[in-house]
């Protein structure tokens, strides 16, 4: 098919640095379909429809958001019925899988893609609507010549991404049209409408997840908080934030100085973080109470309105539950080899659970989280839930020099380079054939390198170093990095393409500071060390309130040490390394036991006195605040001073 010559001149323009009157995000999606999917505006593509057998797998996959998006779905397809507007609802890879359309243009609509079963990724179709969305992670207009390939010209398509209760971006709403009026601003009212059925569907989605927790939906007027809520958090039992619609990701991270694109980091952290409220002032935020009272603070001097609603479970009065009921049920629903990564930490628990559902498919998985917090026994525990018997080979990126990792990952044939096997070798992805690939460190691959593995990865194929014999090789890649990739995209230093193949599903593990399970963590590594060792309640309450900057590998290393110190069965304080030992409460007299001091204290005695009263009222900071006769604001910032 022929393009357009206009629109081809202005890619080419664009492209040769001239300035354009273009959106930029526009501009950069254009850079990405020539340098990236090596596209030719030159050449017209006809809309893919993916057959049924490959559209029916990637429906049952997204049966849950399709059931939590079609009542949102509806609503919207009634407002727009008659103005020739079509929904598509895709999945996190452009695939649509579900549909609203008026039945007289059904032909038109699959001939341009608007279709149950297209394929709207930028890597497929160039700009569109869908692909910048899922690139960008924000709300889009590509209209008419804004695409890339000259097939979608006609078309004006509003796109609002569905992010799920931890993050990451899960599906895309798009409103499109297959003609459109030519001012780009005439689609304005289409994109606030994607927008918000998007926040609609996420808002269900977490009210879905969240039945037995706490969620507070906020609004910065009274007036509209209970009917139609700006963003909603859940929270567990602690306060500690366990799930998000991505507006609240987006307040969240303004309150806190962090960013919303790395959703990890606000996950664990305590609603006390971002406003001036904490878990036990949400019962006043409830709707017995009149919505001009229930206001809270942001750390910004921000005004906001909350709407907490109850637990289920608080509002049923069930039977209590034992721990052990909760682990046993816990176990029942993941996998035994995911389930044994977790003594119950909420936010790692949901990690997992989504792990689960795709842990048996071959779909890349790219985990993320900081150095030490055990991105390695994940990806040992995935490759374990489908076949624990064949190859894990393991490759740390930034550990191999980058002169040899070409040769160590593809292989090389007899005297290809100096110092290369007189008979040649199969590389490490050779060796992982029929297993798993586990690419640690990712972030840190030299860029030359990772042209040559994205082709692997599209092709099954490896060529080793000194060869022209292509060898077929089959195996599920799992990658990690502490890096941020997408910053790295924007810095040129990882390929974009290689980020967006690796990250069909990206899962963040927790670091140990905001993980609520230390008891069990801290029990799994002694019993490495053998013998029946425990931790006294001073020794866990020192634990849980150390920053861990190591994480489970500095955790393991100070459960060896306190294994080989203690003489007896009870671990105490002054077992556990200097760092922890440093915060162990002093003595107020030779032979007397600290109590809390209410005389002023230098600030070695504060952290000191802090931890005592914490330990003295078993891990509950609103009693220790009370005991010490400050409020929980100031035991908070002291704590968080102790540690930085």
């Amino acid at each position: 098919m022929r393009a357009d010559s206009t629109h081809v001149s202005e890619i080419e323009s664009v492209l040769a640095g001239f300035d354009s009157p273009r959106d930029n995000f526009v501009v950069e999606s254009w850079r990405r379909c020539v340098d990236e999917y090596q596209l030719d505006p030159a050449r017209a593509n006809e809309a893919y429809i993916l057959p049924n057998s490959q559209l029916r797998e990637h429906r049952e996959r997204s049966e849950r958001l399709i059931r939590i998006a079609r009542a949102s779905m509806e609503d919207l397809f009634a407002q727009i019925v008659g103005q020739n507007y079509v929904l598509l609802l895709t999945n996190e890879l452009g695939v649509t899988v579900d549909f609203f359309g008026e039945h007289n243009f059904v032909r038109e609509l699959k001939d341009a893609g608007l279709y149950l079963g297209s394929e709207w990724s930028e890597e497929r179709a160039g700009t569109c609507g869908v692909g910048s969305c899922i690139v960008t992670g924000e709300a889009v207009t590509v209209h008419q010549f804004d695409h890339f390939d000259s097939t979608h010209t006609p078309l004006s398509c509003s796109a609002a991404p569905i992010f799920d209760t931890q993050g990451q971006l899960s599906a895309v709403l798009d409103i499109s049209l297959l003609q459109s009026p030519s001012a780009k601003i005439s689609q304005g009212l289409a994109l606030h409408l994607a927008k918000t059925s998007a926040m609609r569907v996420e808002l269900a989605g977490l009210l879905g997840d969240m039945r037995s927790e706490w969620v507070l939906c906020l609004s910065r007027s009274s007036s509209t908080l209970d009917a139609s809520p700006e963003a909603a958090v859940a929270l567990d039992g602690r306060g500690c934030v366990i799930g998000m619609t991505h507006s609240a990701a987006r307040l969240l991270a303004a309150l806190s100085g962090l960013s919303w694109r790395r959703p990890g980091e606000l996950l664990g952290r305590t609603l006390q973080s971002f406003f001036c409220v904490s878990v036990e002032d949400l019962p006043r935020l409830t709707r017995a109470h009149a919505a001009h009272d229930r206001q809270l603070i942001g750390h910004d001097n921000s005004r906001w309105y909350g709407h907490a609603i109850d637990p289920a479970a608080a509002k049923s009065k069930p039977v209590s539950v034992t721990k052990h009921q909760q682990v046993v049920s816990r176990a029942q629903r993941l996998p035994s080899a995911l389930a044994k990564l977790s003594g119950g930490d909420r936010v790692l628990d949901k990690t997992l659970t989504r792990v689960a559902k795709v842990a048996r498919t071959p779909l890349p998985v790219l985990i993320q989280g900081e150095t030490g917090v055990g991105k390695e026994y994940l990806a040992r525990a995935i490759h374990d839930v489908v076949n624990a018997d064949a190859p894990f080979v393991a490759i740390n990126c930034a550990a191999i020099p980058e002169s040899l990792i070409e040769g160590e990952l593809f292989g090389h044939e007899a005297g290809a380079f100096t110092g290369a096997s007189r008979r040649g070798r199969p590389g490490l992805i050779e060796a992982a054939n029929g297993g798993t690939l586990f690419l640690d460190e990712i972030g840190d691959m030299p860029l030359a390198l990772q042209a040559r593995l994205l082709r692997f990865l599209s092709e099954g194929e490896v060529m080793r170093v000194g060869s022209t014999q292509v060898r077929k090789v089959q195996v599920r890649v799992l990658s990690a990095s502490f890096h941020h990739l997408p910053e790295l995209v924007q810095q040129n230093l990882f390929r974009s393409d290689l980020y967006y193949r690796l990250n069909s599903v990206e899962v963040y593990i927790p670091p140990l500071r905001h993980r609520s399970d230390m008891k069990y963590l801290s029990a799994v590594f002694l019993a490495k060390q053998g013998g029946h060792k425990s931790l006294s309640e001073s020794a866990l309450s020192a634990m849980r309130v150390y920053s861990w900057p190591g994480n489970l590998r500095e955790l393991d290393n100070a459960m060896q040490l306190a294994a080989a110190l203690c003489e007896n069965e009870v671990i105490e304080l002054s077992d556990l390394p200097q760092a922890l030992i440093a915060l162990q409460p002093i003595r107020l007299a030779k032979g007397q036991d600290a109590g809390v001091d209410a005389t002023p204290f230098s600030d070695g005695q504060a952290g000191a006195q802090l931890l005592k009263a914490i330990a003295q009222c078993e891990g509950n900071k609103s009693r220790a605040a009370k005991l010490l006769g400050i409020d929980r604001s100031t035991l908070y910032r002291r704590l968080s001073r102790l540690h930085t």
